[in-house]
C-alpha cells in the first residue's frame, strides 16, 4: 500500500490497482478500443462492502484472463497468434 498526494494505492493483482481519496474508490475496469483509453469503474467509500464485491469480481476476471505483459508484447513476432505468456 502506498500513501502520498491524498491518495491511498493498493496493488490487489497483476493489472489491478485501487485508489482511494477518501471519497472514492477507483480502479482500472478494461479497455476502450474504440476510443483507445482505459476504462475506469468507481465506487464511493460509503459502501465499502459492495465495493470490494466489486474488486473482487474485476479480479476474479483478471485471473481467468490475464492481461499481457506491455514489456513483452512489443518483443514478440507481428504474426504470434497468442501473445499470452
Amino acid at each position: 500500500m502506498h500513501d502520498g498526494y491524498g491518495l491511498t494505492l493498493v496493488s490487489v493483482w497483476i493489472g489491478l490497482v485501487v485508489w482511494c481519496d477518501g471519497e472514492w474508490f477507483w480502479w482500472r475496469s478494461g479497455w476502450d478500443n474504440r476510443r483507445k483509453r482505459v476504462v475506469y469503474a468507481r465506487h464511493p467509500t460509503v459502501d465499502p462492502t459492495r465495493a470490494a464485491q466489486r474488486v473482487a469480481f474485476r479480479y476474479a476476471d483478471l485471473q481467468r484472463n490475464p492481461p499481457e505483459p506491455e514489456a513483452v508484447k512489443d518483443l514478440l513476432p507481428a504474426d504470434a497468434k497468442d501473445t499470452r505468456l
